[in-house]
């Protein structure tokens, strides 16, 4: 997956914006203000994304391109570097996966007014 097809999809998802609290060589992603993605735009390509613990544990035994999140909580975040075997639909579904969970962490007012976007 390319930056520019990864940064659109994760921009399409429900209340997703952007920012770059940490420089510009890295684009943060959240919801409600909470982040479920930061990609580095350096080389390689990698984005860091939450994860179930033992799902994380899971994926980092299974591929070789899933790591312990770079700079972040190894139990809960992995960073996955987008070589070219890494498939677009693998690349989405943990997006997908790193969204639910903190939407999922929401207050119900929070996910109230998200659902109503």
């Amino acid at each position: 997956m390319d930056l520019e097809s990864l940064h659109n999809y994760c921009l399409s998802l429900k209340g997703s914006e952007e920012s770059q609290p940490f420089g510009p060589e890295n684009i943060v992603l959240k919801v409600k203000n909470k982040i479920f993605g930061i990609i580095a735009l350096n080389d390689p390509l990698s984005i860091n994304l939450k994860c179930d613990p033992e799902k994380a544990l899971e994926l980092r035994e299974q591929f070789s391109f899933v790591q312990p999140g770079y700079h972040m909580n190894k139990k809960h975040w992995n960073t996955i570097i987008l070589e070219d075997i890494v498939t677009d639909r693998l690349v989405k579904e943990w997006i997908d996966h790193s969204y639910k969970l903190i939407v999922n962490s929401l207050s119900s007012k929070e996910q109230k007014e998200l659902h109503a976007l």
